[in-house]
C-alpha cells in the first residue's frame, strides 16, 4: 500500500483501478471514455415553457429511489447543479417542501438558475434553496427531515479520465480524503433524518472506499440503520416513475428501467456501471431507513 501511494498521475490511476476491477477494467475504462448518455427532464405545460434539463439516466434512477411522495420535508443536502432536485420535485406532494442545499456559493447560484428555468413557478415555490455546509448542519437541528438525498462529492473518475490536468494530479490519497468528507456528510445527514425516515446515499465513484465502506461505517456507528432490500427499492422506483409530474424522455438506447435492472448488487447498495448499463453511470447508491429502537 505504501508503494501504491507513491504512484500518481495517469499510470497510477490505471494501476489503482486495474487492481480493483481486474480483467474487467479495460472494458469498463472504454465505456467510461465513451460518450455519455442522457435522459431529458421536461416540466413544460400549457401554463409554462420550462427549459429541459439533461441528466445521466443513472442519476434519474437514484433520485426516483427515494420515497418522497408522502413526505412533508425533503432535503437534498448536496444539490448542485440541480438535476436530482428536479427529479425529486416531480414527485412532491402539493404541501411538501424540498430543501435544496449547496455549500458552494457559486454552485448554489447555478442550482437556483436550474430550478428557476426548468420548473414551473407553481412547483418551484415549494423549493427552498440554501447555501450551507451539510457536514455541520446537524449542529443546528436534528431529526428534522422525512427524506434525505445525499449525493456526496466524490472521485468522479469518469470526469477525471477526460481532463488531463486532473488525471495528472490524481493520487490514491484523493480517495481517502474524500471518504473522510463523505463520512462527515453522511453522519450529519443521519442525525438530520427523522425516525422512520429514508435516506439515499449516492456517489459517482468507482471505489468501495467511497461507497460500501462509508455505509458500513454508518452501521458500525449507529444502531438504528436498516438497509432497504432490492425488491422494495424496485417498488419505490415504480411508484415514483408512474406518478412523476413531468416528462422523462429517455435515450433511444437505454431506458431508466433498464438502468435499474442492470444495477449490480454490492454489500450495502447497488452500483450502476456503464459497461453493463449501456453507457449510464457510474453511480453507486444505498437506500436506508432510520428505524425506531424498541
Amino acid at each position: 500500500m505504501k508503494q501504491r501511494e507513491k504512484v500518481h498521475g495517469s499510470a497510477g490511476f490505471d494501476t489503482y483501478y486495474r487492481e480493483l476491477y481486474g480483467d474487467r477494467w479495460e472494458c469498463l475504462k472504454m465505456s467510461l471514455l465513451s460518450e455519455s448518455v442522457y435522459a431529458k427532464l421536461d416540466f413544460s405545460d400549457d401554463q409554462s415553457d420550462c427549459q429541459p434539463y439533461f441528466l445521466d439516466p443513472a442519476s434519474v434512477c437514484v433520485a426516483l429511489c427515494l420515497p418522497v411522495r408522502n413526505a412533508g420535508k425533503i432535503l437534498d443536502l448536496c444539490a448542485a447543479p440541480g438535476g436530482k432536485s428536479l427529479v425529486l420535485a416531480g414527485n412532491l406532494a402539493d404541501n411538501a417542501v424540498l430543501y435544496s442545499n449547496e455549500r458552494s456559493a457559486e454552485r448554489k447560484m447555478r442550482l437556483s438558475k436550474v430550478i428557476a428555468q426548468s420548473l414551473p413557478e407553481a412547483r418551484a415555490k415549494n423549493i427552498i434553496i440554501s447555501c450551507s455546509d451539510g457536514a455541520t448542519w446537524c449542529r443546528k437541528e436534528t431529526e428534522a427531515y422525512d427524506r434525505i438525498l445525499l449525493d456526496v462529492p466524490c472521485s468522479s473518475e469518469r470526469h477525471v479520465m477526460t481532463d488531463e490536468k486532473y488525471l495528472r494530479e490524481w493520487s490514491p490519497s484523493r480517495t481517502k480524503q474524500l471518504a473522510i468528507e463523505q463520512w462527515a456528510l453522511l453522519s450529519s445527514a443521519w442525525r438530520l433524518l427523522v425516525k422512520g425516515g429514508y435516506l439515499v446515499y449516492s456517489t459517482c465513484a468507482l471505489s468501495s472506499k467511497e461507497n460500501d465502506d462509508v455505509i458500513e461505517r454508518l452501521f458500525k456507528k449507529f444502531d438504528d440503520v436498516r438497509l432497504i432490500a432490492t425488491d422494495e427499492i424496485n417498488k419505490i422506483f415504480s411508484e415514483n416513475m408512474a406518478g412523476f409530474c413531468g416528462k422523462i424522455e429517455e435515450n433511444a438506447s437505454v431506458s431508466i428501467q433498464s438502468v435499474l435492472k442492470n444495477a449490480e448488487k454490492t454489500e450495502f447498495g447497488l452500483h450502476i456501471l456503464p459497461d453493463s448499463a449501456i453507457g449510464a453511470g457510474p453511480i453507486f447508491f444505498s437506500v436506508l431507513q432510520k428505524f425506531t429502537l424498541a
